[in-house]
């Protein structure tokens, strides 16, 4: 099953039982595709992560249920999953921008959130430049925080902010940005700010080092002006070269980006020209 194939039954999958208890475990192995994985691809090319998708899709049933049937409020918060009326209440008010009980009244404006639908289309027949390449284990010195995979989108670029406002950069200027998930959950990860570590060198307060192990890598180099260059290709990772790859499958709950020097570039990470890449741990199938 390739991935588009796979979002399409995924997504079937949930509109089936929208309001079962339903976990990323249960779809992805309703798919046969790691969860950590199936996550991963899910968010880059649906644009939400599955937790986001469910919630949006119970909440907008919610809403038509409470429009135009009779239904108490706690029996429709219940039937969506949600243990308590205050929960519910904040989650529909978040959403569609007014109470559950307002909802009840005439000419009250809801929203909308409709299934996912897949579309075929003829893509791909241009270049993708990747090299297989295996690396020694390494180590970096880092600032570390951990996430949670919902929120990636807005907290990891707030926290390479907060990284340099706080004067951090002079410790670790970020040669790397570094996704680590060793039990390929799909709740948390660590994100670290990362440098290359020679040992002896102190590690000051606030900072860690961390042993990426010796893994062989896809790599992807990407060219342009930051964060767009980035996301583009990481789009294309999982939407055109994975569903391709035949020879290689992902290894490990790690992914790199590693970045070049901002100062070599007139206009830095804002370039037309600057460099990163994306490392993708892979493994023979």
């Amino acid at each position: 099953m390739d991935w588009m194939e796979a979002i399409g039954t995924a997504i079937q999958y949930i509109e089936d039982r929208i309001t079962d208890e339903l976990t990323i475990d249960m779809i992805a192995d309703y798919v046969n595709i790691s969860s950590f994985y199936f996550q991963k691809g899910f968010a880059m090319l649906c644009g939400f992560t599955i937790s986001e998708y469910i919630r949006n899709r119970r909440l907008a049933l919610a809403g038509n249920d409470l429009a135009t049937g009779n239904e108490r409020i706690i029996d429709i918060a219940m039937k969506y999953g949600y243990d308590s009326p205050d929960s519910f209440a904040k989650a529909f008010s978040r959403f569609h921008g007014v109470t559950p009980t307002a909802a009840r009244k005439d000419k009250v404006m809801l929203k909308s959130f409709a299934p996912l639908k897949v579309k075929l289309s003829l893509e791909g027949g241009y270049l993708m430049d990747y090299r297989i390449e295996k690396k020694d284990a390494f180590t970096v010195i880092a600032n570390a925080k951990t996430f949670t995979y919902e929120r990636a989108k807005e907290v990891v670029p707030s926290f390479w902010q907060e990284h340099f406002q706080a004067g951090k950069g002079r410790v670790v200027c970020g040669t790397y940005g570094i996704n680590i998930d060793e039990k390929m959950g799909n709740d948390t990860f660590e994100y670290l700010i990362a440098d290359p570590y020679t040992d002896g060198r102190d590690v000051p307060e606030g900072f860690i080092t961390r042993t990426i192990p010796e893994l062989t890598w896809a790599v992807f180099p990407c060219v342009g002006a930051m964060p767009n260059a980035l996301q583009d290709v990481n789009i294309k990772i999982f939407s055109e070269w994975l569903p391709a790859l035949k020879e290689y499958e992902f290894a490990a709950g790690y992914c790199v980006e590693m970045y070049d020097d901002p100062t070599k570039y007139p206009n830095g990470t804002q370039d037309e020209k600057y460099y990163c890449e994306i490392w993708i741990p892979v493994k023979k199938k």
